[in-house]
């Protein structure tokens, strides 16, 4: 994959929290970067037992159980990212369909910015720039116990497809809570209308 400095540098968040988006750095993980990724994994599954009540393994670890899987299964991605050249979360892009539980759609798996890295537009930064790396279907979904994480998903793909995107509310075995659809890339608008 491309480092985020050859992105499009289209920034929806630096008005409001200006950042330097050349200090942002999104590559795919490579193997040997594994225990790197699996370290961050903790530290969002700590995070996340808010939501879940996540329980601590036996030997004082949440144990993400499909890490691995992102090494070996070429419809996985997974993301490391930095700022100014300090880690700063991850992102997992998979291949599923949150709707029929089909492998036909891409799904932002799992995403994680370090709490200081935060409410500066690092985060919508990372989403734009993964969706632009993945063209097609897309579907974000979130816990209905994660209001930030809802807000800040309907926000940025609100910006991203320009207002073009659809959101289920499912309680299945597949998920519980909102799901966001849309393409990407959006469409371009002609003559001051979605195509």
């Amino acid at each position: 994959m491309n480092d985020v400095s050859e992105a499009n540098e289209v920034n929806i968040a630096s008005a409001v929290h200006p950042i330097n988006t050349m200090s942002i750095e999104v590559k795919q993980a490579e193997v040997n970067e594994r225990p790197i990724l699996r370290h961050l994994m903790e530290l969002y599954q700590y995070d996340f037992s808010e939501f879940d009540g996540a329980e601590l393994g036996s030997t004082g670890l949440y144990d993400y159980p499909y890490l691995d899987h992102y090494w070996v299964e070429p419809e996985r991605t997974p993301f490391l990212i930095r700022m100014d050249g300090n880690l700063a979360g991850f992102v997992l892009v998979a291949r599923y369909n949150y709707l029929t539980g089909h492998k036909d759609t891409w799904v932002m798996a799992e995403f994680f910015i370090l709490r200081k890295y935060r409410h500066q537009g690092i985060g919508e930064y990372v989403a734009r720039y993964i969706f632009d790396q993945f063209p097609g279907e897309w579907q974000v979904g979130q816990i209905i116990e994660n209001t930030a994480a809802i807000a800040f998903w309907r926000k940025v793909i609100q910006c991203y497809s320009q207002g073009d995107f659809l959101e289920h509310c499912l309680d299945t075995e597949n998920w519980r809570g909102p799901i966001q659809t849309f393409t990407s890339p959006p469409s371009l608008p002609q003559n001051g209308k979605n195509a």
